[in-house]
């Protein structure tokens, strides 16, 4: 298993940047953008397995797991 599954990737749609944004909160701010899904996916998971590089080339502990929190589930109470 890939450290990078231990994160959750976010990719939704801004009506703001009117594209779709990429992200993984609590490993890293910021993320990608794009106008397919896939694709923005795609480069999210590339960028995630980067910096999942630098920290182990820095000797820095990654972050705790954002993984297996069903955010999903928490989602709908809030909604």
């Amino acid at each position: 298993m890939k450290a990078s599954t231990r994160y959750v990737k976010i990719v939704e749609w801004s009506e703001e940047d009117l594209c779709f944004v990429g992200s993984c909160p609590g490993l890293f701010y910021g993320g990608c953008h794009g106008e397919n899904e896939q694709a923005v996916f795609a480069e999210l998971c590339e960028i995630v397995d980067k910096v999942i590089d630098l920290y182990q080339v820095d000797g820095k502990p990654l972050p705790p797991a954002t993984c297996g929190k069903d955010y999903a589930n928490k989602m709908l109470d809030v909604a």
